[in-house]
């Protein structure tokens, strides 16, 4: 049977980044090119998704939105059964989405001259906020052990300075694809402690974790740091409807949560309705139903686009346990950074992130992106070998 995800839907000429930018970007033309950079998938939503859109285009008024009680019991539910985390619907601050949440929590939390740490490579978003807001990076590189990021505390105390005040994890991490076991979750927040960091813990891959692993929301793994914890959720990549900019910053602390609300409340900032009816479809049995799909035919995706990719001397895609962005290290081909860019764009003619733009450790990476039908994975892996024939 077709799965609803081997859909080929053309994206172009609908003011689609992924698509639409990408020759400008990357030099990769749509009509021949693969877009497999920015991080949202060429797949539909579910079908309740659809309806509510449809129900409130049928209603045909656009006003301001009032009554958030359904929306926030779709939040505290979703969280329940998925994710065993028994959420106060009243520490919910919806966002216009995840990145303006990072930026707010910058705001709320640090001054001009602090620093925020990074366990790099990491999102790029992150830095690029917390530069823009006249704070400091700084990086805390991961280690590679068995071909899978670790954290290495010993070396991260030592690098501290007093000047740090916030810490920014990715977890499940984007773009390694770990999902962060309960202990390692446990060493973050005594980090965080040690150095009395707020942590801000972005948890917005949560839902989309590989079969034979489990993700732990940082207040399931320790109940301990509700003290000093910020917990950003969406169902935007989870559902792909990130054009709805609708996230969710959920803070524990009363004394956290004030400084939030003061910061956003002095933004004027307030959610768009048509973001929150579709979050509200979103997080029900039916999305539930589809994202256990959707999940099963990502794994069949980084299982192809893996095995293609490894079948290349020099390079190797990083085991992915959470997300749908591979992490390719091309460290092995025994070539600069600007030779197996050239070979994948020019080549291959695939557009995918540059790993420098994700901090310290990305040198020698690019990130792809493979929530896309079947077909297009498979025709990545081969215009790959062929763009490396030569290592073979």
């Amino acid at each position: 049977m077709t799965s609803r995800f081997d859909e080929v839907i053309d994206r172009t000429g609908t003011h689609c980044a992924k698509w639409d930018k990408m020759e400008a970007l990357y030099g990769v033309a749509p009509q021949d090119g693969l877009a497999m950079w920015v991080a949202d998938m060429d797949f539909r939503p579910p079908e309740v998704v659809q309806a509510a859109l449809q129900q409130m285009l049928d209603h045909g008024i656009y006003g301001y939105f009032g009554d958030d009680a359904a929306y926030l019991e779709a939040i505290r539910w979703w969280m329940d059964t998925r994710h065993g985390w028994d959420l106060d619907p009243a520490h919910v601050f919806t966002t216009h989405g995840l990145v303006n949440g990072t930026g707010l929590c910058v705001q709320a939390y640090t001054d001009p001259g602090d620093a925020v740490v990074l366990f790099t490579p990491v999102y790029h978003a992150f830095a690029r906020v917390i530069t823009a807001a006249g704070r400091e990076v700084r990086e805390l590189p991961l280690v590679q052990q068995d071909g899978r990021y670790q954290m290495d505390f010993a070396s991260y105390d030592a690098r501290m300075t007093g000047r740090e005040k916030l810490l920014m994890l990715c977890s499940p991490h984007n773009p390694g694809g770990r999902v962060w076991t309960r202990e390692e979750l446990q060493a973050v927040a005594e980090f965080a402690e040690r150095h009395d960091l707020v942590l801000v813990s972005d948890e917005i891959h949560a839902d989309l974790v590989m079969p034979g692993h489990r993700h732990l929301p940082m207040p399931v793994a320790v109940p301990e740091s509700a003290a000093r914890l910020v917990m950003m959720t969406a169902t935007t990549k989870t559902f792909n409807i990130a054009g709805s900019h609708t996230g969710n910053v959920i803070i524990p602390d009363p004394a956290l949560r004030a400084r939030f609300a003061a910061v956003i409340g002095g933004l004027g900032i307030s959610p768009n309705s048509f973001g929150l009816h579709m979050a509200t479809a979103a997080y029900s049995p039916e999305g539930a139903a589809w994202v256990d799909e959707l999940c099963g035919y990502l794994d069949g995706n980084r299982r192809l686009f893996d095995g293609m990719v490894n079948e290349i001397p020099g390079l190797r895609s990083m085991p992915m346990e959470a997300t749908y962005l591979a992490w390719v290290d091309f460290s092995g081909a025994g070539m600069a950074p600007a030779d197996f860019v050239a070979r994948v764009e020019q080549g291959a003619r695939i557009a995918a992130n540059h790993g420098t733009t994700f901090g310290s450790g990305g040198e020698d990476f690019l990130r792809f992106n493979f929530a896309t039908p079947r077909a297009r994975v498979e025709e990545a892996g081969r215009r790959l070998q062929e763009a490396f024939a030569d290592l073979q």
